[in-house]
């Protein structure tokens, strides 16, 4: 009777290091592209969100509008009012509310720094997109003030000239 060989553990594949300087991937949920226009942003910060587990299943499935939210300071922390997260399609009683106050989790400091600008000058806070960043929801704030009817015109007026000159420039018209 002859031996057989005996099986040997194959060799284990090299690990790879992940380079710092690569972004997380960003997954994006939904976007306020009315805040730019309604308002002048300022500053940005991001926001993890305190959600109920049928709340992140709505996310999943994109069932957000951000378009009437707006932050508030209560009690020294800060919420996401009127976001509207649609209850969840195949959720049961423990559904959650649609529009109800979410807890933003943001740096204490950064929190203490933006409510006294919302106090003082009269800034706004506008939610102006929701994502997946590895795996936890996030909001992108923005600390606003709101746009007057002539800056908006002014807006248009240099989106358009800006246009112009993509345009001359793709025919050649130096």
């Amino acid at each position: 009777m002859a031996k057989r060989p005996q099986p040997t553990a194959p060799a284990e594949p090299a690990k790879q290091k992940s380079s710092p300087e690569k972004a997380p991937v960003e997954t994006l949920i939904a976007e306020n592209r009315k805040a730019r226009h309604d308002y002048h942003v300022d500053e940005t910060l991001e926001a993890g969100v305190m959600l109920k587990g049928t709340e992140v299943k709505s996310l999943r499935q994109g069932r957000v509008v951000l378009k009437d939210a707006y932050g508030l300071f209560m009690r020294n922390e800060l919420y996401l009012m009127n976001a509207d997260i649609q209850p969840y399609v195949h959720g049961n009683v423990h559904n959650h509310e649609a529009k109800r106050a979410r807890k933003l989790l943001v740096h204490k400091r950064e929190a203490e720094r933006w409510e006294g600008k919302v106090q003082e000058k009269g800034y706004a806070i506008v939610p102006l997109k929701m994502y997946w960043k590895k795996g936890r929801a996030k909001v992108l704030l923005g600390l606003a003030r709101g746009k007057k009817e002539y800056d908006r015109r002014d807006d248009i007026r240099e989106r358009e000239a800006d246009r112009d000159v993509a345009r001359a420039m793709r025919r050649g018209n130096r």
